[in-house]
This record gives structure tokens, sequence and C-alpha cells, in this order.
């Protein structure tokens, strides 16, 4: 039987050993994905952008290397950076306006400048996003994710008509069914081996029809050298920036910003598709992954080329289709990814995929992205405020795309960009979320203190405090101190002692809600997370273990608890409800019971900790 919340199609976890033949085999399915909006991106970016075919070529085989580094580098976990997931990067339509703006006005060299100091801020991103993690919630990263797969939507429909000169009109729509049929069928039906081969099966066939239907196009191999590589040509630094360089630095950041709150979603959506067992988000390999992007960014503007970040419609779209999540996998795409810069044959190869099959699997692809922007909304929980936020952002974005409403009011760079549906949604949702935290009438207080029991009697004294101000129970008073307790000695049990090592700063924000009090806990750890210890105490019937008693009584007596995990920063969050004094007795809705016994529970358990 099943257990509640298990994800059976998940084969291969990420830190789990998988065959090489399969490695390989979802390895190419990710590159047969990748590659063509890779080199489309560069290409419709070079040429729209008024560059010769020495750039072109150039600025594909840049492309292709940083992107197949930069995957092999997310799958890893080297310092802090990489995701420790599967996170294919490659260039993304998301830069192709502001980058032919650049290439126009000022050519490579103007480019190069723009996108290696718009990497700063995206490392800026990174860096803060602790501070971030009120703004940058779920509720945005998930509508965020929603949006790319409605603005993606119209791209694979229009590559399903698309067929070569010469080839019926009806060729594109039947071959696009075809492989949509078969793809489907496979994967609903069949399981095993024969489910992670599905969409390359799907592909074939619907290849084979194309050719039938005088659709497939091979010139483009015939032409293609065996093995090649271009003539080098950095483009060098605009060091003497004119208006031109101010004029687009800012919607060079925004754009770069906004990709980076997209990005985030990316990291969340491919931890939970990677796991069998939900668990929390790490937020330090989404720290990882926005620190690898950041260094794509840096090379792409080094390398004069479009920006290379996360394709977030192929990444946690290829774990759900073949159900391997192994990190070995990122290894053979970025292994690929290499070689074809250097092998051009084998490029051409892919590329003469016709249009509507690519199109056909894209669909797919954006069905599951779409999914996954839904479950990173819901897991926090929905109330009004966030059914707002999603909606009105989602609206506002997918009415915005294909617009030309702020183009016709204002014109200019900043017209175009702000017809943008993706970004007028993102912004939406980010200004939304900033505005309830703004004026979110609960004052609460702050407290810093040392991550030691010492600081205990000070944070009881704390909390205890605004649990009066409040005016609560007693049984509700002692129910807060005892879930502060408790998380101060679950984090001091956490942390590795050392003999002459300092005690890490602990900072303590209590926040009231009405019936409710969250209290946040900011501590510098590298630990296992508290969330998934809680889970796993869920199933566990039989002994203690060192450290279970304080969280034993942690989720006893608190309603919420909330463990996020940074490069050295910890942030727990834990809510207790409470209930305010009645005038004459004991409220007995609130367990007056259950207060009177918390009290000689607290004690039993320092005893029991002591010995």
């Amino acid at each position: 039987m099943r257990a509640p919340g298990v994800n059976e199609a998940i084969r291969y976890e990420a830190d789990e050993p998988c065959p090489p033949l399969i490695s390989i085999g979802v390895g190419l399915q990710g590159v047969i994905f990748g590659l063509a909006p890779l080199v489309l991106v560069v290409a419709i970016t070079a040429r729209a952008g008024g560059q010769g075919e020495s750039y072109l070529s150039w600025a594909v085989f840049a492309a292709l290397i940083i992107a197949g580094v930069l995957t092999a580098l997310q799958a890893s976990r080297m310092w802090r950076f990489g995701a420790g997931h599967v996170l294919i990067m490659g260039t993304t339509p998301n830069f192709v306006a502001v980058s032919v703006l650049a290439l126009t006005a000022g050519g490579p060299p103007l480019l190069a400048s723009l996108i290696v100091v718009s990497s700063f801020f995206y490392q800026a991103l990174a860096i803060w996003l602790p501070l971030l993690r009120r703004i940058i919630t779920p509720v945005v990263s998930g509508t965020v994710l929603m949006l790319i797969a409605s603005t993606v939507l119209p791209i694979a429909l229009d590559r399903v008509q698309e067929v070569p000169d010469g080839a019926p009109d009806a060729a594109g729509p039947i071959v696009g069914l075809v492989t949509l049929v078969v793809t489907i069928g496979l994967a609903l039906r069949v399981s095993g081996a024969w489910r992670l081969w599905s969409p390359l099966i799907g592909i074939g066939i619907g290849c084979v029809l194309a050719a039938l239907l005088g659709a497939y196009d091979t010139q483009r191999v015939l032409d293609a050298p065996w093995f090649g590589i271009p003539e080098v040509r950095f483009p060098g630094f605009d060091l003497t920036p004119d208006a031109s360089f101010w004029a687009l630095l800012p919607v060079f950041v925004v754009v770069t910003l906004v990709g980076g709150i997209k990005n985030i979603g990316d990291s969340v959506a491919i931890q939970q598709a990677s796991r069998r067992r939900p668990k929390v988000t790490d937020f330090r390999l989404v720290q990882g992954s926005l620190n690898t992007n950041g260094l794509g960014i840096l090379l792409s503007g080094i390398a004069g080329t479009p920006p290379t970040t996360v394709y977030s419609s192929t990444s946690a779209s290829l774990t759900n289709l073949t159900g391997v999540a192994a990190r070995s996998v990122g290894y053979a795409i970025g292994v690929a990814l290499v070689a074809l810069a250097l092998f051009p044959k084998l490029p051409a190869v892919l590329l003469t995929i016709p249009s509507p099959v690519m199109g056909s699997y894209l669909l797919i692809a954006i069905g599951l992205l779409f999914v996954e922007g839904i479950r990173t909304v819901v897991q926090s929980g929905l109330d009004y405020q966030k059914v707002i936020v999603v909606g009105i952002a989602f609206s506002l974005g997918a009415g915005i795309e294909n617009q030309t409403i702020f183009d016709d009011l204002i014109g200019g760079a900043w017209g175009g960009l702000l017809d943008n549906g993706m970004l007028a949604g993102a912004l939406a949702a980010v200004v939304m979320t900033l505005f309830l935290n703004l004026t979110n009438p609960r004052k609460g207080g702050r407290l810093q203190a040392t991550l030691d029991v010492s600081s205990l009697p000070a944070i009881d004294e704390f909390v205890r405090g605004l649990a009066a101000r409040l005016g609560w129970n007693e049984p509700s008073t002692e129910r807060l101190a005892a879930a502060a307790e408790e998380t101060l000695i679950s984090l001091t049990e956490a942390q590795d002692d050392g003999p002459n090592e300092k005690a890490p700063c602990l900072i303590v924000t209590v926040r009231p809600d009405p019936g409710m009090m969250e209290m946040e806990f900011m501590a510098v750890l590298d630990e296992e997370n508290l969330e998934d210890r809680l889970a796993y105490l869920n199933e566990e019937t039989q002994g203690l273990e060192e450290g279970e008693i304080s969280l034993r009584l942690l989720r006893h007596h608190a309603s919420s608890v909330q463990h996020q995990k940074y490069h050295r920063l910890d942030v727990i969050t834990v809510q207790v409800k409470g209930t305010p004094a009645p005038k004459d007795a004991i409220d007995r809705s609130t367990g007056g019971r259950d207060g009177v016994l918390i009290a000689p529970v607290r004690n039993w358990a320092r005893q029991l900790r002591r010995k």
C-alpha cells in the first residue's frame, strides 16, 4: 500500500545511483528539448540585431559551451554553486527584445557591458534572498511559473504550423497531433523502462510521418561540417558608457531581476518534482542555483552572447515525464552540450527535427509546468489575500501578453517591455505582496540574543510580556512560552558545538495575529531541516532518539512549524494559537487542563534532557 503523499513515479532521486544507459537516454531527451531553443534564440537575436554569420557562429558555440558547463555545475553542489538537481541551462527568450536593442545601438560590446553589469544585480538577489523571503514567496514564484507556461503556449502552437516550403499546409497539424497522441498515450499507460523512452518514441514517430508528408528538411545536416571551432570573437566592453548604455541598463536590470524571481520558482519546482516523499524547500539549494545562473549571465556577457539561465519549461517537465531525477542526468546533458559545440554536424541533426514535432513536445511540457506552478502556490495554503494576489497577477499577465497597450501609450523600449505579460504579472505579484507586508497592522517585538540555553530566561520574559500585552489567558501564555523554549532547545541541539566556538547570534521576532502568535527564530546553522525531522517523527512510534524530546514537545505546543535554510542562516517560524483571558474563569474551550499540564511536562523534559 502506498504511503500518503509518496510519488512512486520517481524511479531515481537526485542522490540515488542511476544506470548509465538510463542517464544517457534521459539526458538525450533533455538535449533534444533544450538544444533547438538555445540555438534559435541566439540566431534570432543575432539576425534581428544586424550581426553577421561570424558573430552568429561564435555566439552559438559559446552559448553551447556555457550551457553545458553550467548544466553540469547545477547538478552538483560545489561550495555555494549548484542546485543539486537536474536544471538545464540555455539562452532564454526573455532577453531577446532587450538584446536586440543593445546590438542595434552599440553592437556586441554594448550588449556585453549591459549583461555583465546586470549579472551583479542577479548575484545580489541570491545574497539577499533571506531578506526577500517575505516578498518572493511561494505565491509569487508559483504565479510566475504559471505565467511562463501561458506565455510560452502560443509559441508551441505556432511551431505546430511551421512547415518547409512545398509541404502541404495540413502536414504541420497532422504531424503535431500524431506526435501529441502517441506521446500522451504512452505516458499515460506504459510504465517502467517504456515510460522513460515514451517522449523519444513520440518524437521518432512524428519525424517519420513528417518525412512521409514532405515536411522534413535535411539540407542543414548536409551543409554542416563534422568538426570545427569558430573564430574566437570576444567583443570586449564599452568602457565609456554613453546615453544608450544608461537608457538600456534599467531595462536589462528589470528583466534580469524578473528572471531571477522566475529562477527561484524553477529551483523550488525541481526540488518538489525530484522527490518521492514531499520535503520542505532547501533554500541553500535555491541560492546555489541562483549563484550558478548569475555565473551564467556573467560568462555570457564576457562572451558577448545572450544571457544563459535555467530553462523553466524543460527541467521539471523532463523529470515528470521520465521519473528520473538523478544528478548523473545533468552531467550527461552537460557533456553532450559541450560535445555538440565541437561537432556542428550533431546539433544540425537535432535541429532538423520538424517544428510541429517539437511544438507538440513543448505543449506537454508546458502543461506540466503550469501544474508545478499551481503546486507551488498552494504549498503554504491559500487564504483570501493570496487568492487575490494570484488571481489579479495571473489575469493581468495573461491579458497584457501580445497586447500593445504600453507601446501605444509611451512607445520606445519601455513600452515594448511593459507589454510583456510575464513581466507585468510578476511585478504585480511582487507589488501586491510588498503592499501586504508594509500595511500589515500587526505590531510585535524583536529580541537579539545568543544561540544558547542561557538566553532562555530573556526569551521567556520577552514572549510572556507580549502575551500579557495581548491579554492572552494563562494556558495560551504557557503554550507560547513552551513553544519558544523547545524551539531554542532544538536549535541548540542541532548546532555543532566546539570547545572555543562562539555562540551564534539569535534574533527572535514575534508578530501577533488574531488568535495567533508567530515567532521567527533566525540563527546560523547548517544541519537537517527541523520540518523534515518533525515529519520523520510521524513515522516513528517506538523509542526516543537524541534531540527528539524537544521536537515532540514543539510539535505538541505549536500549530505550525516552518524551517527555511539558507547558507549560514536558518529561519524557523513557529505559530502558536492563543485565546484572550476570560473575565471570570478559565476558558474551557482553550484546553485549561492542557495549560495546567504544560509546566509539569516542561519540568520533566528538562530533567530528562539533563540525564
